[in-house]
């Protein structure tokens, strides 16, 4: 693995080593930051976050169980690689499982959360303009949790997650090859249908917002 600096996350004091592992880690992956293909070793995530090797062996542990990471002999791991058919699969489990979250949060929704995810976009649109495309996805992402996560008892938002989980490193190569992707904002059209309470028009935009970030030459 080379030593490249993964991007930082806030670690409390209650936060133990391992935890903060996973979870930087697994902010890499999901941001995009380890391509498909990346070779990793405990030693060498070790050295990169300057821990011992025993919080980072239970970190990789719990992110190869999530299907983040593959485990290969000889102590060493990879990012999973990410075939065509392995993309269209995820991808139409993120349309599934995102257009089920939005519909059983759109009775939670009031005008406060609409502004606020209208602001995010704004932000979006002030990162992509500023050329960031990690910033894009992770306020991208901030986006869509901010509706997911609105009821109360959802069980959506783990299960979306694994999803961008397994995505993650392919929005790396997205990066490198933007041309490939389209840039269109579909958000105007999730918060119009928000803002009317349409069920159908939301579900209908979000679908449309997933399938638009997919490059034309995997498109469904």
């Amino acid at each position: 693995m080379q030593q490249t600096p993964l991007p930082p996350i806030d670690r409390t004091p209650a936060m133990t080593g391992q935890e903060y592992a996973y979870r930087r880690l697994r902010n890499a992956v999901m941001a995009g930051w380890l391509p498909p293909g990346a070779s990793l070793t405990i030693r060498g995530v070790a050295e990169l976050l300057e821990l011992s090797p025993t919080p980072i062996r239970e970190a990789l542990r719990r992110l190869s169980s999530e299907n983040a990471i593959e485990v290969l002999g000889n102590r060493r791991l990879r990012v999973p690689d990410m075939t065509p058919a392995r993309f269209e699969d995820l991808v139409a489990l993120r349309i599934a499982l995102e257009t089920h979250a939005g519909a059983r949060a759109l009775p939670h929704v009031s005008d406060v959360v609409i502004d606020e995810m209208a602001e995010t976009d704004a932000l979006i649109g002030m990162a992509r303009g500023a050329g960031d495309p990690d910033r894009v996805s992770a306020l991208n992402q901030a986006f869509h949790r901010r509706l997911y996560e609105l009821p109360p008892d959802q069980a959506s938002m783990p299960l979306i997650e694994s999803v961008w989980l397994q995505l993650g490193p392919f929005n790396r190569l997205a990066r490198e090859n933007p041309d490939a992707v389209g840039v269109r904002d579909i958000h105007p059209a999730i918060l119009a249908a928000l803002t009317s309470r349409d069920c159908d028009a939301l579900t209908a935009a979000i679908a449309h917002d997933i399938r638009s970030a997919v490059p034309e030459t995997l498109r469904m």
